[in-house]
């Protein structure tokens, strides 16, 4: 049986499209909800029910996509074809989102809503092909988690830059405070990320013929009674809520925390530059831990090293919370910033990859070439977990008083409620990550049995002569050709980092 390779090209390629859904959605997560309460004018409870409602039509469509992109056929393949076809919408839609009417309070309220479940419609209808295709471009479970690691480090790049440059666009283009800057700048933003989805399109390819012999009653079925998958969706679940309750905090606490306070001097900079500076650096740590998930991954397993991340993170959360406010306190705010993000990093690829073996786990059992729907049950379990965490930073919000005034001095139990949200929330959210993935069953051993038996499947599916599965390549030969791209981009984006730091510290 011939080898599936996957050359260096098109692990960039497909790192791409995660770069473009990350820009997209780290400005969902952690600046939509402050858009919506002080910019575009909407009370706390109605951003909290916005987030949950669009979560239940998730709930119906991320399936829907996942059960339509198994069954499509085409001489691209199933899932690459959607990069294409929603790469416009996706962009136009994110321009809609942040588009402010000028219009009563209803309008306005009937407006966040349909643009808001468009986009997550269309989201849906490009980032589920998208993950699916990890599925069939190889056969190999490490291959998989250095595919799961290019993207996953393309995405927080993309997270990276999207962040850092939100606060200057919006400043240029029509000031960071007015509802034209915030859409102007997604326009920028949106234009970046359709480029990059068309990349993603050309540069990738499905290598992998997988054929479900069952019905989608019979897939359904059997993906309710898949053990590993539950489990995996409720430790994704978790990693999403932690990192969304930490995100959604961040503009908050910079505004009325850091902001306030005389000893931090912003000088000509606004709290959401130093709340964007705050974030990209998580996300350039974010790049780090995704290229430390491989090595340890392989030497570990995808599980211990999964609880032993979740771990550090409920740790370093917490101290978080006795940090005090002053001028070097920021700088300590910072440091446990990068633990944090290189541990959250760390998790980010293994996720992806384990929700592939989940796949190979159900076609080999129950014969459901379903990648689609286990994938698509990623995307909603990222979108829950968003939500969630939004609506619950809402809600938390209104339960400590806080007021969303121009202006407004905040009651200290506003101020406690926000430390309690970047340290010991997110802490509780991660211990009930480690407990739930405690239980996840698939091991390194065990998956190995299951690929060697799927090559013989498929290959007698498609008429070959079965032979025995090969590693495509040597997991070391794997890794080394994954940080030589990650040097490059990284030396830069620390170069970047490290003047910015010096600037703050010399202002």
């Amino acid at each position: 049986m011939e080898k599936i390779r996957t050359g260096l090209a098109e692990k960039i390629g497909y790192g791409f499209g995660d770069m473009s859904s990350s820009m997209f959605w780290k400005i969902f997560s952690y600046y939509l909800p402050f858009f919506y309460s002080n910019i575009f004018g909407l009370t706390l409870d109605q951003v909290a029910l916005l987030l949950v409602v669009t979560r239940i039509w998730d709930a119906v469509t991320d399936p829907m996509m996942g059960v339509l992109a198994d069954r499509t056929t085409t001489k691209w393949g199933k899932y690459r074809p959607y990069l294409l076809l929603m790469a416009i919408p996706f962009a136009l839609s994110g321009i809609f989102l942040f588009s402010t009417p000028a219009a009563s309070p209803t309008v306005k309220l009937v407006w966040a809503y349909l643009t808001y479940i468009m986009m997550m419609t269309v989201y849906t209808g490009i980032n589920v092909p998208y993950g699916a295709m990890l599925g069939v471009m190889t056969d190999n479970s490490d291959t998989k988690t250095v595919l799961s690691s290019y993207r996953m480090f393309f995405a927080y790049g993309g997270s990276f830059l999207a962040l850092f440059c939100w606060e200057p666009l919006c400043r240029l283009l029509g000031g960071y405070d007015a509802p034209s800057g915030w859409r102007n700048a997604m326009i920028v933003i949106a234009t970046f990320c359709l480029i990059l989805f068309l990349f993603c399109f050309r540069m990738t390819r499905e290598k992998l013929r997988t054929v479900s012999k069952v019905s989608v009653v019979s897939d359904l079925k059997s993906l309710l009674r898949n053990a590993p998958w539950w489990i995996l969706i409720g430790a994704a679940l978790c990693s999403n809520l932690f990192n969304t309750v930490r995100g959604s905090t961040v503009a908050y606490f910079f505004n009325d925390v850091i902001g306030q306070n005389v000893r931090l001097n912003l000088g000509s900079w606004s709290f959401l530059f130093y709340a964007g500076l705050f974030l990209s650096i998580g996300e350039v740590c974010n790049m780090v831990g995704v290229a430390l998930a491989v090595p340890l991954s392989e030497k570990l397993g995808k599980k211990s090293t999964y609880m032993l991340s979740f771990t550090a993170l409920i740790l370093f959360s917490a101290l978080l919370f006795y940090i005090p406010i002053s001028q070097g306190g920021y700088y300590w705010m910072l440091v446990l910033q990068i633990v944090i993000s290189v541990f959250t990093g760390v998790i980010s690829p293994l996720v992806w990859s384990m929700y592939a073996d989940v796949s190979d786990f159900a076609e080999n059992r129950d014969g459901t070439a379903s990648t689609g729907l286990i994938f698509s049950s990623a995307s909603m379990a990222q979108k829950f977990g968003g939500a969630f965490g939004g609506f619950a930073v809402m809600w938390l919000l209104k339960a400590f008083d806080y007021n969303t005034a121009p202006g407004a001095v905040q009651t200290p139990e506003a101020i406690n409620g926000l430390w309690l949200l970047m340290s010991w929330i997110p802490a509780i959210v991660a211990g009930l990550a480690v407990v739930v993935i405690f239980f996840y069953p698939l091991t390194r051993s065990r998956m190995i049995a299951i690929q060697d038996e799927l090559a013989i499947k498929r290959a007698m599916e498609l008429g070959d002569k079965p032979e025995a599965s090969e590693e495509m390549e040597t997991s070391s030969r794997l890794w080394r050709g994954l940080p030589k791209v990650m040097r490059w981009v990284m030396a830069v984006l620390v170069a970047i980092l490290a003047l910015e730091l010096i600037f703050i510290i010399l202002k």
